[in-house]
């Protein structure tokens, strides 16, 4: 891991705000959410929660995912971690807040705008925080956890992770819907376009200071 400086865990913060307000968008819009949102939905219906309390359900769900990796996983636990837990429900809380003002008339039209915006947000932010490697969100820390208990490699593990969230969330009443396929099959391209793209320009402004 790099060195962790002030200035990346600015912009991790920018990243894991950027996560955030894409989830609650996604959730807003109600054409589906990607497999981390249809879980943080589904626990929200399950309390009895509104739509615009995403965030406390957000909130409760991150650090009870804490709390194991405290009790089991605590070498999983970095200064990222904290960035990503401490502010992470009430950045959905304020994308949730925002997004009637931005896509008012909830038609169609405008719904699919809102996930569209969502989406890229969700995968520019889980880039920027993956490039500035300070650390590993809680969802992450456990997907690790679970890989140590079930001797299977990363990839197996993280499928198998998702694909519990997914369902888990489905089943108590999380929003499945298009955006669920859609991220599923774009997702990790996506990201991965994004870490490649902020690691060189990291790189490049590295090398100008120089």
């Amino acid at each position: 891991m790099r060195k962790i400086s002030v200035k990346r865990c600015v912009i991790a913060e920018i990243g894991i705000f950027m996560i955030a307000v894409g989830v609650s968008f996604n959730a807003m819009a109600q054409l589906g959410n990607d497999p981390v949102g249809i879980f943080y939905d589904g626990i929200r219906n399950a309390l009895s929660l509104s739509q615009t309390q995403l965030g406390i359900a957000s909130n409760l769900i991150n650090l009870i995912l804490f709390g194991l990796l405290c009790l089991f996983g605590r070498k999983y636990i970095n200064v990222g971690t904290l960035l990503y837990v401490i502010p992470y429900g009430t950045f959905v809380s304020i994308g949730t807040a925002v997004y009637p003002h931005i896509f008012a008339s909830g038609t169609l039209v405008c719904r699919i705008a809102g996930s569209v915006t969502g989406c890229l947000l969700l995968y520019t932010g889980v880039g920027i925080y993956v490039a500035m490697e300070v650390g590993l969100d809680p969802m992450n820390g456990i997907s690790l956890l679970l890989m140590e208990i079930i001797k299977l490699d990363y990839a197996k593990t993280k499928w198998i992770f998702d694909g519990t969230m997914t369902a888990v969330g489905f089943l108590i009443g999380g929003k499945f819907g298009v955006v669920t396929l859609l991220t599923a099959l774009t997702g990790g391209p996506g990201i991965q376009i994004v870490i490649n793209a902020v690691k060189h320009f990291m790189h490049e402004e590295k090398a100008n200071v120089k």
